[in-house]
């Protein structure tokens, strides 16, 4: 489980702005959203990389909570 979702509308970011801030295309961080992909940690550190380049605060733990705190 991820909150991608929570944090991104928090910031008020549309999902084709953050993937484009990452590189990538919408529909990648669409499936990473709604769990139907899962992101290497390598993904999710940019993942929240362009979430704070865009006005976002929030650390790899908040977007990917560990399993025992979900």
């Amino acid at each position: 489980m991820n909150l991608i979702p929570h944090y991104r509308k928090q910031g008020r970011v549309s999902q084709l702005a953050l993937a484009q801030q990452i590189g990538w295309n919408q529909p990648r961080l669409a499936n990473y959203e709604s769990n139907l992909r899962t992101p290497s940690l390598e993904d999710s550190r940019r993942i929240v990389g362009a979430l704070n380049s865009l006005g976002v605060s929030c650390s790899l733990d908040d977007v990917f909570p560990p399993q025992d705190e979900v």
